[in-house]
């Protein structure tokens, strides 16, 4: 009798402890989404706060390309209230939470931002400005840095998703709250690219 009792709680205890590492290797992976997450939203609020000193630096030159400078304004308000509403509803892996709307407003900006440097290109004062330099440099390292920090994201992503697919996780993994994330990609080949700044020429 007391051999059964024993192996009872043999196997409660390794059901437990399987239990209890699946819990914490998904929470370990949701985690570092959420901080590749932070990476990004760091970056991203860091290109929204250049924007209006863009747009100000060129409108002064480029005073027949309003409705260029809107576009920007408007792409840079409607990507950055997109963030806002993600952030609010608790981030990438909150309940109920997409980042389609965040990729194609930010498809938008780049759209916008391309279009507007392109226009730049027949400036030369613009281009030889010291403070346009200046944002160049900026926008140029804030770029890549959301490009480094999106892909480190999307491949917490996927080993976060992966985790809760694999057996046994993938019997108790909704039941632990855990859903899969989405990766956050652009929408457009050439957004993915990043924008590209050179004025040096």
């Amino acid at each position: 009798m007391w051999w059964t009792i024993l192996i009872i709680i043999v196997v409660v205890a390794i059901i437990g402890g399987l239990l209890v590492g699946i819990y914490n290797g998904l929470i370990r992976k949701r985690n570092q989404v959420k901080n590749a997450w932070s990476q990004i939203d760091v970056q991203l609020q860091r290109r929204y706060d250049l924007i209006p000193n863009l747009v100000e630096t060129v409108k002064g030159y480029m005073s027949y390309e309003k409705s260029t400078l809107q576009s920007v304004i408007e792409a840079r308000n409607q990507a950055s209230s997109a963030r806002d509403a993600l952030e609010k509803m608790g981030g990438p892996t909150g309940e109920g939470v997409s980042l389609k709307d965040l990729a194609g407003a930010e498809t938008t900006l780049q759209g916008a931002l391309g279009h507007l440097f392109a226009l730049s290109e027949n400036y030369p004062e613009l281009r030889a400005t010291e403070n346009m330099q200046r944002l160049q440099e900026e926008l140029s390292s804030t770029e890549n840095k959301v490009a480094f920090s999106r892909q480190a994201y999307n491949d917490s992503v996927m080993l976060y998703n992966t985790a809760q697919q694999e057996f046994p996780a993938a019997m108790f993994a909704s039941m632990f709250g855990h859903k899969p994330a989405d990766l956050f990609e652009t929408e457009e080949a050439e957004a993915k690219k990043g924008i590209k700044v050179d004025f040096s020429s």
